[in-house]
């Protein structure tokens, strides 16, 4: 990767503003209108620079189209639903689980579909995915979905939400920012004075901290508004993502580009930029606006239950023997807990309105234990 036209613009911001705090330097690489990573691209695939769970196979999608109809008839099967996705990608997964949802003409006819998508490239790529379908809008953000039941889908979403980070020194906690070194070039530092009182909102572990420790938090806001929205509208949200299961001190930010770690601060704009989802964290939000959470569990655990192993022998059963091959290995992608599967570096983790008491795949399932 060269020299993006985002990195000039950013040292111009540092050197007219001062220090550029983590979480705006994540946002313009993703968002800047004309740069952002997520506005000017197809980032999926083989040929783009990572692969998604519905990118690696059928399975995935289909098994959330019939977690969502458990979902719609626990919720006393409503004649009309939104089923909205946040970050849909090339809408592969929407696709799948629409397949699978056709087999229940009373909620296929129920649907309003509602995909959240900023990015210009990807929404025709989704049209085209999607072609054919009645009853579907796309949207800039969930504000703009209009009222009523809905189950929201959120695959991989949370993790490109900008990330605060902050570093423990002796007087206290610093916001971890980007300045400019004397060579010219982008380098991490830490803001001059502590943020007050910031340790008295920190979860015991974290506190526990040593100097130089990283923790990493997120705004409650979007969260707070899924949650909000099942809470008073009926329906639940489902949050698939890598992260933690518990809130501790670490430093996860990085930058991928062609299936492949590189420096975050190389190239603004030309790498996707994630952290860690903090899953405790949301699970505390969501329960502080009144709604009903259900788990997290790792994402093996999630599709296992809810029947992959069965859909992927049925499969199989129909394939050619080349075939069968690709979905065994799809299985173990999508389900093993070594370290080339997504099965335990992934959570599952349900919201919502707080009559659901139990939910598919999550409610009925032991508490995942501690660690990430």
């Amino acid at each position: 990767m060269t020299d993006s036209p985002l990195l000039n613009e950013i040292k111009s911001l540092i050197k007219s503003s001062g220090p550029m705090p983590v979480w705006r330097y994540m946002e313009l690489c993703l968002m800047h209108p004309r740069y952002g990573y997520y506005v000017s691209r197809d980032p999926l695939g083989r040929e783009g620079d990572f692969t998604t769970a519905p990118e690696v196979s059928q399975m995935f999608g289909e098994l959330l189209g019939l977690w969502s109809a458990s979902v719609w008839k626990q919720m006393g099967s409503p004649q009309f639903l939104r089923l909205i996705e946040l970050g849909p990608g090339r809408g592969t997964m929407m696709a799948d689980a629409l397949r699978a949802l056709r087999v229940l003409p009373p909620l296929y006819q129920a649907l309003h579909i509602h995909m959240v998508e900023v990015n210009p490239v990807l929404r025709e790529r989704q049209m085209a995915t999607l072609s054919g379908l009645r009853n579907i809008t796309w949207h800039n953000s969930v504000d703009d979905v209009p009222e009523g039941p809905s189950i929201i889908l959120a695959n991989e979403y949370f993790d490109v939400l900008p990330v605060h980070q902050m570093v423990r020194h002796e007087n206290g906690w610093h916001e971890r920012v980007i300045e400019i070194n004397g060579n010219g070039k982008l380098e991490f530092g830490a803001a001059a004075e502590p943020t007050p009182r910031f340790e008295m909102l920190l979860p015991p572990l974290v506190r526990a901290a040593p100097i130089g420790a990283v923790f990493e938090w997120r705004p409650d806001a979007e969260i707070m508004k899924l949650a909000t929205r099942v809470r008073d509208q009926d329906g639940a949200a489902l949050i698939i993502d890598y992260g933690h299961l518990r809130s501790d001190a670490g430093d996860t930010f990085q930058a991928i580009a062609r299936h492949s770690f590189t420096d975050p601060l190389k190239a603004p704009g030309q790498a996707d930029l994630t952290a860690h989802v903090d899953f405790q964290a949301l699970s505390r939000a969501a329960e502080d606006v009144g709604a009903r959470v259900h788990g997290p569990v790792t994402q093996g655990d999630f599709l296992k239950r809810i029947g992959i192993d069965t859909r992927a022998a049925a499969l199989m059963q129909k394939a050619t023997p080349e075939i069968a091959t690709d979905i065994s290995v799809a299985l173990k992608r999508l389900t093993d807990t070594g370290r080339s599967g997504m099965g335990s570096m992934f959570k599952v983790l349900g919201i919502s309105e707080p009559r659901l008491t139990a939910i598919a795949g999550l409610s009925d399932l032991e508490q995942a234990g501690e660690g990430s």
